[in-house]
Order: structure tokens, then C-alpha cells, then sequence
């Protein structure tokens, strides 16, 4: 198991770091930045009203930029529930769009670990290339971690080659030492990604939580030579908030995460307006 170096850093010497990153001007790659933000969302929904109808709806939007400028990419991937996951599949065919799919007792993580091992499944063999799970809150609060390893090895075993993004709730983890804590549990365990959040609690994504996720995955990357792939996703609603985190995997992942491959954004809202600028700006 890897051992990671103890996390120094305080809340307040953090939000002093952003503060420089974030200040950074990208006015003159504006274009090119939203671009690469657009190419890296996964669009979603996840809602008890959710019909075939709205899953191919969305479908067919996912696979529609390309076709409204010229050099607009699509986005990365569709997210959904499970029973939708094989709908998004023919729809997406030959597009080279992800289907994604939550799975695992989604958002609560409050299911016995059996029953929430035959969901990952039932989504993989629905056609899903990649889960996002979330781990049980409950469980890391009141310390007992070993089941925290536990779930996300297991489910990512019932992921067999697909992607599994892991999903900390990072506003339900109280502290940046937790959330520091979480991760590395994550990434030794198995994760392909790390998430933030899940958007159903609030606070979701924050800049704050994201830096400390970044600066575990660097540590990681510099000393093993694996990347792990960051998302930041729930209440990203402007171009100027996903810049944001874009410029935090930037300064302290790498040029290298910057692109689909290691980095998505769960921001469904947020689409439209990233077109929009981007056509303004071409």
C-alpha cells in the first residue's frame, strides 16, 4: 500500500495558494480553455423524473457540438442511473461518447455492500464504460476506514476493466485532513478517478476540497508514475467557476491532466453557456 506524506498545509494557507492560482489571467486562451472544459464534462442527469425520453434527449445534445462550429468538440461522457445505461448505449454507438453510469446506492451510499456490488454489475453489463460510485460518509466519520478500502476494492473488482470515479462528498467530510484522507484511501483502493461530490448535498464541489484531491494525486503521480484522474462536479454552473478548477489541475497536477482522459467536470448547466462563449470568442 502507498504511504502518502503527511498533509501540512491548513485551511488558510490554502485559500491563500488559490488565491494566486485563481488570479491568474486567461483572457488571450480564453477560447481554447472552454474548449478543452467542454470536451471534458459529463453530461448528466440524475433525477426520479428521468424517462427514456429525456436519456436520448440528452444523448442526442452530447453528440451535437461538433456539429454547431466549427472546432466545438463533444463532451466526454453521458451520466445516468443504471436502467438507463443500455437507452444511452445505442443511442451514443460509434460516437466515441462515454456512457456513465452511478451505481452503488447512489447518492447515500446506504445499502448493504452485496446489493450495491450487483448494481456496479448489473450497469457494467448494461454497456456502461465507466461508474461513479460513493463511499459511505457514515462509515469514514465514525473512523472505521478499513470498510471504506474494502467497498471501493470490491466495487472496483465488479468494474473489471471499466473506470471507476470515486465519489468522496467531500462537504459531508468536515475537514481538508479528511478529505486528504479520503483520497488516499481512494486511490489505494483502486480508484481511477477522484470526484468531489455527487450534487445532491451542499456544499458540493469546492475549490478548497478540489486543491487538497489535486495535491494527493500529484504526490502520488510523482512518486509512482500512475495518474489518477480528478473531477470536480455540483454547483459548477459558469464558465468562470470551471476555469477555475481547470487552473487548479493546471498549477498543480499538470498540463498532462488536461484533457478527458484525466479530467472531467460534472456540470450539465453549464454546458450552453461554455458554447455560447466559446462562439463568441472564435
Amino acid at each position: 500500500m502507498f504511504k502518502f506524506e503527511e498533509y501540512n498545509y491548513t485551511a488558510e494557507e490554502n485559500k491563500t495558494r488559490l488565491f494566486s492560482m485563481l488570479g491568474e489571467s486567461v483572457s488571450d486562451q480564453k477560447a481554447d480553455i472552454l474548449k478543452i472544459i467542454l470536451s471534458c464534462i459529463d453530461l448528466t442527469t440524475l433525477e426520479g423524473t428521468d424517462t427514456d425520453e429525456r436519456i436520448i434527449s440528452l444523448c442526442q445534445k452530447a453528440k451535437s457540438f461538433r456539429e454547431l462550429a466549427q472546432g466545438l468538440p463533444n463532451v466526454a461522457a453521458v451520466c445516468f442511473y443504471p436502467p438507463f445505461v443500455r437507452t444511452a448505449k445505442k443511442e451514443l454507438q460509434g460516437t466515441g461518447i462515454n456512457v456513465a453510469s452511478v451505481a452503488g446506492a447512489f447518492p447515500s451510499g446506504q445499502s448493504p455492500l452485496n446489493i450495491r456490488i450487483q448494481e456496479v454489475k448489473f450497469a457494467i453489463d448494461e454497456g456502461a464504460d465507466e461508474i461513479d460510485m460513493v463511499i459511505s460518509r457514515g462509515k469514514y466519520l465514525e473512523g472505521n476506514y478499513n470498510f471504506i478500502f474494502d467497498e471501493i476494492a470490491a466495487i472496483k473488482e465488479a468494474c473489471v476493466n471499466k473506470h471507476l470515479k470515486v465519489i468522496l462528498e467531500t462537504g459531508e467530510l468536515q475537514t481538508i485532513k479528511n478529505i486528504r484522507h479520503a483520497s488516499e484511501i481512494a486511490i489505494n483502493a483502486g480508484a481511477d478517478f477522484l470526484k468531489t461530490s455527487t450534487g445532491k448535498i451542499q456544499p458540493a464541489a469546492t475549490e478548497e476540497g478540489f486543491l487538497v484531491m489535486a495535491e494527493t494525486v500529484k504526490e502520488y503521480f510523482d512518486k509512482t508514475g500512475k495518474r489518477i484522474g480528478l473531477k470536480p462536479a455540483g454547483g459548477i454552473s459558469t464558465p468562470e467557476q470551471a476555469t477555475n478548477y481547470y487552473l487548479i489541475v493546471k498549477h498543480i497536477a499538470g498540463e498532462d491532466w488536461l484533457n478527458n482522459e484525466y479530467f472531467r467536470i460534472g456540470a450539465s448547466r453549464l454546458t450552453d453557456m461554455l458554447v455560447e462563449q466559446i462562439i463568441n470568442n472564435t
